[in-house]
């Protein structure tokens, strides 16, 4: 299987393997002096030792994001998007808005506090900020990268539109930790741990000093009494190894996927791209060529790993609401893949898994 769907998930690293094997093993916190099967919250030994390993990865995820702000884990960025909207939204009670093509962890959550929809263009970027649509005392949702087509956001811009009406600025980051810089002025920032590298099950939600933000979850102190639940070391030090693997490599990575895009472009010299050529991370390659059924496509390509869109989505035979919110036609959207890659991906895989989807296209009298 040639893997080319980075946005859906990446594969674990090595590195964040071995961080989590000395916590699931039940004898690998020895450098810590306690047991690796012991609850982070218990204050023997091993508990300590167990919270100290959490506090060391909180320590890792947040340098790769903005200075004056606290990282909790949480289950994933689904949750993180959920906890911030919500109770960001009862914290600023004057309503809500998001971009049109926020991810559905944070989309169906703003159609249910009944937020303004924000437009984005052709290129899937978002039209500047509209001080009629932002609420006053609010909260509003900007993504930095987008999931589907990769486009980057003018997030500053919906910062300073937010913050001079009152409201929180929540930064969806999920898709540009570790890949690109992640600005300065958001109050709050939801991650994830699988988009770099590390375990799937865990995520994180950043929350700016000074900001209050009621707990999603109830039941226990854990997370300093912002987020019930037991938590993993092991999890934790795999988004821990992650993190720090990615600040290490964050040139190299970018240089690669440069590479990569170059490489797939020339490729696919027939093939139109969905969204911003420039203004994007050029890790995500959103593609259609008229005449191909990108569900069929999947089907006689099927040893090679892409999508149609958002993984989330993907079961559900809905056309994109990324390229619909860009104006792409039903038509279009249904010709449209999406092509990842990243750290791990080599460029003959790159060449073979493009002429297999050529191939399959051909199969369609798709020349």
């Amino acid at each position: 299987m040639i893997y080319l769907d980075y946005q859906a998930t990446t594969p674990l690293a090595p590195e964040a393997r071995e961080a989590m094997l000395r916590w699931l093993a039940g004898s690998g916190a020895d450098d810590w002096g306690g047991d690796g099967y012991a609850n982070p919250s218990s204050t023997h030994k091993g508990g300590r030792a167990a919270a100290a390993a959490v506090e060391v990865a909180r320590d890792q995820v947040a340098a790769l994001l903005p200075k004056g702000g606290r990282v909790y884990f949480t289950s994933g960025a689904t949750e993180a998007l959920n906890w911030a909207l919500f109770k960001g939204a009862e914290a600023r009670p004057g309503g809500a808005a998001g971009l049109s093509i926020e991810h559905p962890g944070a989309l169906q959550p703003l159609e249910k506090l009944h937020a303004a929809i924000l437009p984005v263009d052709a290129k899937g970027l978002a039209l500047p900020p509209d001080d009629a649509l932002i609420p006053d005392n609010g909260i509003v949702a900007t993504m930095l990268v987008n999931n589907e087509v990769g486009t980057i956001q003018p997030v500053g811009d919906f910062v300073s539109a937010a913050h001079a009406k009152n409201s929180l600025l929540l930064c969806d980051a999920v898709q540009a930790l570790g890949r690109v810089a992640i600005p300065d002025g958001p109050d709050l920032i939801a991650v994830s741990a699988h988009k770099i590298h590390g375990p799937k099950g865990i995520g994180a939600l950043w929350v700016k000093d000074g900001i209050d933000l009621e707990p999603l979850m109830l039941g226990g102190a854990q997370e300093q009494g912002m987020r019930s639940g037991t938590v993993s070391p092991a999890l934790c030090a795999g988004f821990g190894a992650a993190a720090a693997l990615a600040a290490e490599r964050f040139d190299a990575d970018a240089a690669h996927v440069e590479r990569l895009w170059s490489l797939a472009l020339d490729l696919l010299p027939e093939w139109t791209v969905n969204g911003d050529t420039e203004r994007r991370y050029h890790g995500n390659l959103n593609v259609r060529r008229e005449g191909v059924n990108g569900l069929r496509l999947m089907s006689d390509a099927r040893d090679v790993a892409f999508s149609l869109g958002s993984a989330c989505a993907s079961g559900s035979g809905k056309v994109s609401h990324v390229l619909r919110a860009m104006g792409v036609s039903e038509i279009d959207a249904r010709s449209s893949i999406r092509l990842g890659w990243g750290r791990y991906t080599s460029e003959q895989e790159l060449r073979d898994g493009l002429d297999a989807i050529k191939q399959a296209a051909r199969l369609q009298g798709v020349n």
